[in-house]
């Protein structure tokens, strides 16, 4: 299926629609065939040639749009948020690592049962690197996901920390990096990526003498990436743009660093133009967990949740955004989840315990995961620091044989594919109801407006043939 022709491709869709240049015809309306949806995702991912896995994409995309499904922003819905009019719930924004298909379609399962429209498919700069899912391909994959699972409504797409590398900002390759991160965003918007959060925190420098020097240059570069998103983003569309104002994992965010980045990153953009709906905090996560030396990850983290909430507050009445993002949650406590909806975060980043309940199911083929951990071993060695054991190391660099065995993960056996679809399945039903968002489909039908967009056969093509550069597929440094 991995392996199809542009008219292989075309013969495989006839039963439901046919193809006519850049024009696809759906000739049999409703339920697409699981059979077709999963040789498009497979052949979106696997193809053979830039020109079959982009006529996949755009097969995919032609044939959601007919289902209803769409790409949107969550602007508007934060703003009913900042506005009061909108509240209860915590929006997950869900980074899909592993298994990508079978993983969203296990979140569509999840959120179709529970009637369940505030959810968010993200992937952060650096995961686009070491799982090897370029945006077009990402998109794709998500939208397959949706079609194979009868889903109608908006997809929320979400290029998760868009992030600066500090030691390239501050070296002769600044120039460089910003054009690389201008890029990655007009390739994310250009793929449906309609929400976009921007992470200039690690310019954030504690040892200025006040806050607004502190902030400075995380505020300004945050309004110049805001303009570039404003004059990329399609006709009729409001990108959901977000900020932050600490680096996750390091010092604990307050209401005074919140005022002097929103009031500096308000005076720093353009009269008129639309600026953040949200703003990502640090409250004493780190990404992936906190890591003990025989590899499990501490339970016992206390996230400072009166922060967030004071944040969420002053998010929305001084500054009318939806409230404050809380990230690296995923490795918290079951028992955790209830509390932030309860002080009004208005969206939650989970991303590594799915990757670690995949890698760690009973299921999971021994065999395999040896043979990735001992690619680690060889590949990964950046990732392991002077102090940590073998079993930290492993925990901490896994995510990074995602990519180059992702066939090999996406093709396991059918049952132990079942298997892991069904524990994440119960996880993101769980994890929805604790965040409350069970039943939001309809207030999200309410604020949030489908806005026609055409997908272009070429330009899925030519965005096939993008690669993973080595230094994206090393991503040291970055944050997921």
């Amino acid at each position: 299926m991995s392996h199809h022709s542009v008219t292989d491709l075309i013969e495989l869709v006839k039963p439901v629609a046919t193809v006519a240049g850049n024009r696809v015809t759906v000739t049999k309306p409703g339920p697409v065939p699981g059979a077709i949806v999963d040789g498009l995702a497979a052949a979106a991912v696997f193809g053979a040639t830039p020109e079959v896995r982009g006529t996949a994409r755009w097969l995919i995309w032609s044939l959601a749009h007919e289902a209803g499904i769409y790409p949107a922003s969550i602007h508007d819905l934060y703003m009913a948020m900042g506005k009061g009019t909108v509240s209860g719930f915590t929006v997950p924004a869900i980074n899909v690592r592993a298994i990508s298909y079978a993983t969203g379609r296990a979140v569509i399962r999840a959120a179709k049962k529970l009637n369940a429209g505030a959810v968010i498919f993200e992937i952060a700069r650096s995961e686009i690197g070491y799982t090897a899912q370029r945006p077009h391909e990402y998109s794709a994959v998500m939208a397959a996901a949706a079609l194979r699972e009868g889903f109608s409504g908006a997809l929320f797409l979400q290029g998760d920390h868009v992030q600066i590398a500090a030691k390239k900002y501050f070296s002769p390759d600044k120039d460089k990096e910003m054009a690389v991160l201008r890029a990655l965003i007009a390739e994310e918007i250009a793929a449906g990526f309609y929400n976009i959060d921007i992470d200039t925190s690690t310019l954030v420098d504690l040892q200025k003498p006040t806050l607004d020097e502190q902030q400075r240059t995380n505020f300004e570069e945050a309004a110049r990436f805001t303009e570039h998103i404003r004059r990329h983003q399609p006709a009729g569309v409001t990108i959901s743009v977000g900020g932050e104002i600490g680096e996750v994992g390091g010092k604990n965010s307050d209401v005074h660093e919140m005022r002097a980045y929103m009031s500096g990153y308000n005076a720093s953009l353009p009269k008129g133009m639309v600026g953040l709906s949200k703003i990502s905090v640090q409250t004493g996560t780190a990404h992936g967990g906190f890591v003990m030396p025989d590899g499990t990850v501490k339970k016992d983290v206390k996230i400072d949740v009166e922060t967030l909430g004071e944040l969420s507050r002053i998010a929305r009445a001084e500054f009318g955004m939806g409230g404050a993002v809380q990230h690296g949650a995923s490795t918290l406590p079951l028992d955790a989840f209830d509390a932030f909806p309860r002080v009004g975060a208005c969206e939650i980043h989970l991303a590594t315990d799915f990757q670690n309940m995949i890698y760690d199911h009973p299921i999971f083929p021994h065999d395999l995961k040896e043979e990735m951990y001992a690619w680690l071993r060889e590949h990964a060695a950046e990732e392991r620091k002077p102090k940590d054991t073998e079993d930290q190391f492993i925990y901490k660099a896994r995510k990074k044989a995602l990519g180059p065995f992702k066939e090999r993960l996406w093709n396991l056996p059918a049952p132990v594919l079942e298997v892991l679809g069904k524990a994440l399945e119960d996880r993101f039903t769980f994890l929805m109801q604790k965040l409350q968002v069970q039943g939001t489909a309809a207030v999200v039908a309410q604020h949030v407006k489908r806005t026609p967009i055409a997908v272009d056969r070429q330009a899925e093509i030519a965005a096939a043939g993008g690669t993973i550069s080595a230094s994206e597929k090393k991503a040291e440094g970055l944050a997921d």
